[in-house]
């Protein structure tokens, strides 16, 4: 993980933007915070993966869009980002990581990585050993 975010932008993951929907008593002020932070450094993006993620808990896409910052940016998925996110996972098997695992994980992950971008998340992520270049926001 390097020590500077870097300069284009950040991929929000799902946890963060649940915790200001849903008005998470233990994580709201920190992922606010965060996402105003990210705000101010640059474009914020998700990715459909974060989108699909996020449509678990609406009804109606018209719903999840309102609720959306009209700030956040969409973004396709890019095939590298995919490739990426299948040699982490098989090296996170391979190391005797949880068969459990979700891919898109990695995918969201990767995606941040092939584009430059910090990942904002409040999870320690299982993947950041395999992406060492990676910028992760996350708790403390």
């Amino acid at each position: 993980m390097t020590t500077e975010p870097p300069a284009f932008g950040t991929i929000v993951d799902t946890n963060v933007l649940l915790d200001v929907f849903t008005d998470d008593p233990q994580w709201v002020d920190w992922s606010a915070e965060q996402l105003a932070r990210a705000f101010d450094r640059g474009p914020v993006v998700i990715n459909p993966i974060v989108y699909a993620e996020l449509g678990v808990g609406f009804d109606r896409i018209e719903d999840l869009d309102a609720a959306l910052p009209t700030r956040i940016e969409r973004e396709a998925l890019p095939w590298d980002a995919a490739f990426l996110a299948g040699r982490i996972f098989l090296e996170y098997r391979r190391r005797g990581g949880a068969r459990r695992s979700p891919l898109p994980d990695f995918y969201i992950a990767a995606h941040a990585a092939i584009t430059g971008r910090a990942l904002l998340t409040r999870d320690r992520p299982r993947y950041a050993d395999f992406l060492p270049t990676l910028h992760i926001l996350m708790p403390d």
